[in-house]
């Protein structure tokens, strides 16, 4: 399923620095900069608002109005502050229509594991290749009904149309276990029933 692109209208900068990041901020805009194609990098401001709501999404595709020139990118890296968590900087990268880039996934849980067991991520998204407008939200696995012990790599997942695993196919993704209280109760319980069997 594609990602639908989103419309923002950016304006350019012709001040930098911290003072300057900071006035922007105050008025409502976030600072950005464009890579890619061998470009020289642009400098814009970006409505903190709108930009807020669609970077709930991860590897989110804008298309901007710069100033009247349209501009297709995706968000590369964002930069926010640790401890007021407002965002401080976006870098962007130019991208093309039917262009393949190269993006790390999530990875979502579906379903239930066996009774008694867990199942736990040891990797949480996944490097694919892809095509920029048709980059998935996120990848599904399904655990449901998996035993103690089962394991779930990237080379088992299933991809959307025309997407390439880039992460190594053996990584381990999802294992489920028995947590590790229970398997003391058990053994303990394993233990008293010959004593209680002989008296």
């Amino acid at each position: 399923m594609a990602k639908e692109t989103n419309k923002v209208t950016a304006e350019l900068r012709t001040k930098f620095g911290k003072g300057a990041a900071r006035k922007l901020r105050v008025l409502g805009y976030i600072p950005a900069v464009i890579y890619g194609h061998g470009t020289v990098p642009v400098h814009v401001s970006l409505p903190e608002h709108k930009i807020g709501l669609l970077l709930r999404k991860a590897n989110a595709i804008l298309e901007l109005d710069i100033e009247g020139t349209k501009q297709l990118t995706l968000v590369k890296d964002v930069q926010k502050d640790p401890f007021l968590m407002i965002i401080e900087h976006i870098d962007l990268i130019v991208v093309v229509k039917g262009e393949k880039v190269q993006v790390d996934v999530n990875v979502h849980m579906d379903g239930e594991s066996f009774a008694g067991t867990i199942a736990d991520f040891d990797t949480k998204s996944l490097l694919l290749e892809v095509e920029a407008t048709e980059i998935p939200e996120r990848l599904t696995v399904s655990i449901e009904g998996l035993e103690d012990g089962a394991q779930v790599h990237a080379k088992d997942i299933v991809l959307p149309e025309g997407a390439v695993l880039v992460s190594d196919p053996e990584a381990l993704v999802v294992y489920v276990h028995t947590p590790r209280g229970e398997d003391e109760e058990e053994v303990a319980a394993d233990a008293e029933t010959p004593a209680a069997a002989a008296e």
